[in-house]
């Protein structure tokens, strides 16, 4: 039998141990707060034209997005076309391309989204002071005639670029297709094909940024130019996730809405005018097409 002054310590105890634990079970432990995954590791592979990058632009963009949201642009610079391929296959996140026909391609297949129209320029027919086919002052067609009648020397990029896509798009305008010696293809990007034209004594066409930017270097001048059909549109898309599960869906997104920002269409605005003393390129975020060079 237990006595009774032994029995009450013994219930004391008891309450008090199974007070103990019901406390314990009422504090959750504090929830460990999950920090957001550093963007810096994710890499955002961008296929864009050549023109963006012999031009310099890239140059001051690409440090300006990188510092501002933390993702790494990993640029691919080749010919429009070779970028519109990649965007085809899934094996970029971003284009920033210039040329509407294979663009409109890939927007309809849906292989891009989020297709911004980011800004213009121009392209202009160059060649040798001298200008042995008399081109100075017509319009690109006229040139063009001229040039393939003389049988001057002429370098196409011949890589199926925006540039290249337009010079074809030039001489199908005028029924003619250009072969012959004094027809030469570079295969190269815009800077490489201007220093070979440049040491042929040649024509060429180029974006007139990249003119601008590579001009120190050379003695080509512009001989025909302002051209309604010479309009140059540069867009920026992302490649669709929904398509392809690889693509980094945040950062091309965040690429995409950095290059139509108030703050970066600014920037391109202002791009060159230090330098060249004119613009390189017109900012065109929210515009349409259809009223460029208006």
């Amino acid at each position: 039998m237990i006595k009774k002054n032994f029995l009450a310590p013994l219930m004391l105890l008891m309450v008090t141990m199974l007070l103990l634990v019901f406390a314990g079970c009422g504090q959750q432990p504090a929830p460990q707060q999950q920090s957001a995954p550093d963007p810096q590791v994710k890499d955002v592979l961008l296929a864009t034209t050549t023109s963006t990058q012999d031009s310099g632009l890239l140059d001051v963009l690409i440090p300006i997005f990188e510092e501002k949201t933390g993702y790494n642009i990993k640029t691919v610079s080749v010919g429009s076309g070779a970028a519109i391929a990649m965007g085809e296959k899934g094996e970029a996140d971003a284009l920033l391309v210039h040329s509407p026909a294979a663009e409109k391609k890939i927007v309809d297949s849906e292989a891009v989204v989020n297709y911004q129209l980011v800004m213009h320029n121009d392209f202009i027919i160059i060649g040798p002071a001298g200008d042995p086919a008399a081109i100075k002052g017509t319009k690109a067609g006229d040139a063009f005639d001229k040039i393939a009648e003389q049988k001057a020397v002429f370098v196409s990029r011949g890589d199926n670029s925006g540039t290249h896509s337009k010079e074809k798009a030039i001489w199908a305008g005028i029924d003619i297709t250009p072969e012959g010696s004094w027809y030469q293809q570079s295969g190269a990007g815009m800077g490489q094909t201007l220093n070979i034209a440049n040491e042929k004594e040649a024509y060429t066409l180029t974006d007139r940024a990249t003119y601008l930017a590579q001009k120190k270097n050379i003695s080509l001048e512009i001989l025909s130019e302002g051209d309604a059909s010479l309009l140059n549109v540069y867009h920026v898309m992302q490649v669709n996730p929904e398509k392809f599960e690889k693509v980094n869906k945040d950062g091309a997104k965040a690429f995409v809405d950095f290059m139509v920002e108030p703050d970066t269409q600014k920037v391109i605005e202002d791009f060159g005018k230090d330098k060249y003393g004119q613009a390189l390129f017109t900012p065109d975020a929210g515009k349409k097409v259809e009223d460029l060079g208006k």
